[in-house]
């Protein structure tokens, strides 16, 4: 099942003040998506925090819904730091369509930061895939280029609402890497990372300590191409371009 395809509709000259929702996962990308016209909402990586998050979330107070963020990679040839531009959002047997009208002028100017940007389908998670194994079905099922926790949950609100959606996600662990045990723990539930828990995993096992640091770096450079995107991927793109309006199927 297909959500999300529907007619386009072409916003011309007018200027809508309504503010676009960024749905993320983490404190550091809602940081980064934050600014004027921007409604910014974490789920700190949990996706029963962002459902509940969503319901209070008045469709009519907003003009579109972008996922923001980074993600795991599924797609072996793509590494940390390299950009995905949504075609779809899969979860289980349903799709949603994802719409962002890119010229080729812009995807060089999203490349001109010697980031990689491609098109490729997202795969909703409500877990953290943090195995090499798991990512490598996960990409044979699916066919999807990366894998996250919000785009479906953020898919599926913007084609209830009837509301233009869009996802933009930036590979943080590549498909090769798998994601250490501590990585995961050392999330705060307001989704800010818990140092001390961080640095008591390391006392307690130090062999740790190397998948952690190559887990951070992988992060870094994807949160710099992140930040890369941002004046690009949200802002005016959405005003003046014929913007995807989701409708159920």
């Amino acid at each position: 099942m297909t959500l999300g395809t529907g007619d386009y509709l072409t916003a011309g000259n007018a200027i809508d003040p309504r503010p676009i929702l960024i749905v993320t996962g983490l404190v550091q990308e809602a940081r980064i998506a934050a600014g004027p016209g921007m409604a910014v909402i974490c789920s700190s990586s949990s996706p029963t925090q962002l459902r509940a998050l969503l319901t209070v979330v008045d469709p009519q107070t907003i003009r579109g819904v972008i996922s923001f963020g980074v993600a795991g990679g599924l797609d072996p040839s793509l590494r940390s730091g390299d950009v995905v531009l949504a075609t779809e959002v899969l979860s289980g047997d349903t799709r949603w369509a994802a719409g962002l009208s890119l010229g080729d002028d812009l995807i060089d100017r999203l490349t001109s930061g010697r980031r990689r940007v491609v098109r490729g389908s997202l795969a909703g998670a409500e877990e953290v895939v943090t195995k090499r194994a798991c990512k490598a079905a996960l990409h044979s099922e699916t066919g999807a280029s990366a894998v996250d926790m919000e785009s479906h949950i953020a898919a599926a609100y913007a084609a209830e609402a009837g509301l233009p959606f869009a996802a933009v996600r930036v590979i943080s662990d590549p498909a090769h890497r798998a994601l250490p045990a501590l990585a995961r723990a050392a999330i705060k539930p307001n989704g800010q990372i818990d140092l001390a828990a961080v640095l008591f995993g390391i006392v307690r096992n130090p062999a740790a300590l190397h998948g952690l640091v190559s887990t951070g770096i992988d992060f870094n450079r994807a949160l710099r191409s992140l930040r890369g995107c941002r004046d690009y991927l949200i802002g005016t793109e959405l005003i003046e371009s014929e913007a995807l309006v989701s409708k159920a199927a």
